[in-house]
């Protein structure tokens, strides 16, 4: 046990330590955008002594390392600070949009991450046949297309011309479950395809290697069918794999949803990143860069905790 807390406790310190350091390269990255915030506040025709208080009084003029240390610090206590163009604060108005973000995100896994682990098991089962071809090639073709195409594609031929579900994915509180499902069907439907592919070939890549295995051929010899060795021997033995690959692609539909939500015109995390990238708001950048970050590397230590629990092997290295 001591040793299954020493591998636990060295994930998060290291996931704490690289947070620290992505934190570093988002801060310097907002430096060097282009364009100046205290002019796209005032507009084109405000005066020098006007821009030079605006600075002073954003703290503009402050040493980056300065600044960095004073947006590291509100970060950790909760306080990401106010949208320079609006005044509003960043941590109330981000909350909403990351809850719908997440909304979007977890619809999406529902119907992903059973249903590609099923593809899965069925390619395997009728490996090399019909199925199994059938299967990776209409997945091939769905990860082969940008996401965005697959959106207008289904935008156009649902939402256009059948009429099924709204073009336009606006949900807020009034509105109902079965409402706001029926507003994300095409958002959903579009990350379900883009994630499927990946996690597919990745659990059927899994269970080909530990069906290699000497007990599988001992569970065929004793006549278990075809499923029931995959099911019941293999895919418990290849969790491991597959829980990595999984958590690679939540982690993937919380923070790359940027492009699907801009498609969609969704209320969430990357519409309002988008929307404040274009104002060069930087605290705003700043705070969504953060938090997408913190999801993903979150994620990540959540895979590797998971394989460490589950596989003797990672627990004793030798």
């Amino acid at each position: 046990m001591p040793l299954i807390i020493k591998l636990l406790a060295q994930r998060i310190a290291l996931g704490l330590i690289l947070l620290l350091f992505v934190s570093g390269l988002i801060f310097a990255g907002t430096m060097i955008l282009p364009g100046d915030v205290a002019q796209s506040i005032l507009g084109q025709s405000a005066t020098p002594e006007a821009l030079a208080n605006l600075r002073a009084e954003l703290g503009l003029n402050d040493p980056p390392l300065q600044r960095y240390i004073q947006w590291l610090g509100g970060a950790m206590t909760g306080d990401l600070g106010t949208a320079l163009t609006s005044g509003a604060d960043i941590t109330e108005s981000i909350g909403k949009r990351l809850s719908n973000t997440l909304f979007l995100a977890f619809w999406a896994a529902i119907i992903a991450v059973p249903l590609a682990i099923f593809l899965g098991l069925l390619a395997v089962r009728f490996k090399d046949r019909w199925p199994d071809k059938m299967i990776s090639a209409v997945t091939l073709a769905s990860i082969s297309i940008p996401e965005f195409l697959i959106g207008y594609v289904l935008m156009y031929l649902i939402a256009v011309k059948l009429r099924w579900f709204p073009s336009v994915a606006m949900i807020n509180d009034g509105m109902s479950l079965g409402e706001k499902l029926g507003a994300i069907a095409l958002p959903v439907t579009v990350l379900t395809l883009v994630v499927l592919a990946h996690m597919m070939r990745m659990t059927r890549a899994a269970i080909l290697n530990v069906m290699q295995s000497a007990y599988i051929e001992t569970a065929e010899l004793k006549g278990l069918n075809g499923f029931q060795v995959i099911f019941r021997h293999a895919f418990p033995n290849a969790i491991a794999p597959i829980v990595n690959v999984v958590m690679l692609n939540l982690a993937y539909l919380v923070v790359g949803v940027v492009v699907i939500e801009v498609v969609f015109v969704y209320p969430g995390m990357g519409q309002y990143l988008v929307d404040h990238v274009s104002k060069r708001d930087v605290p705003v950048v700043q705070a969504c860069g953060l938090i997408f970050a913190a999801v993903y590397i979150g994620l990540n230590m959540t895979a590797d905790i998971v394989a460490i629990l589950s596989n003797p092997r990672l627990r004793h290295p030798k």
